[in-house]
């Protein structure tokens, strides 16, 4: 194993092991970071291709690649079920697009996989504000 790689394992493993003692409401927290992870290099990657320094644009796309490759592996499909799914396949395909943009230098397929990344990340944002803007209006018992 070179060193590269090992800290690239070693780094892996920490993330699991973080992902493992958080509670739910943190995992939340995490998917979305890793969200905007993803999202936050595929923009870089895109600057880099823009400026034309291929190798730097390389380096984000994998670790975007990365990110959403954990975003699919840590689905649970036996309580998700046909959404966990559906998730799965978006994620391999969102993957798969970041290959081709790698291979192919295309901004477009970047473009494309930012967009369906954010829309998701959004919709993740509504349902962790959903259950605060609920409480919140959930009429408080008083003293009679």
């Amino acid at each position: 194993m070179n060193p590269n790689s090992a800290g690239q394992a070693l780094g892996q493993y920490r993330a699991v092991d973080a992902w493992g003692t958080v509670s739910a409401a943190d995992r939340t927290q995490l998917i979305l970071r890793m969200m905007q992870g993803a999202l936050d290099r595929i923009h870089v990657a895109r600057g880099h291709l823009q400026r034309g320094e291929i190798a730097r644009k390389g380096e984000q796309i994998a670790r975007a690649a990365a990110l959403v490759d954990t975003l699919r592996a840590s689905l649970n499909h036996e309580q998700g079920g046909e959404l966990a799914d559906r998730l799965a396949a978006l994620y391999d395909y969102m993957a798969r697009r970041l290959t081709e943009a790698n291979l192919r230098n295309d901004p477009a397929i970047l473009l494309e996989v930012a967009g369906l990344l954010a829309e998701l990340r959004d919709g993740w944002k509504a349902i962790v504000q959903q259950p605060a803007a609920q409480a919140t209006q959930q009429p408080r018992d008083q003293d009679s």
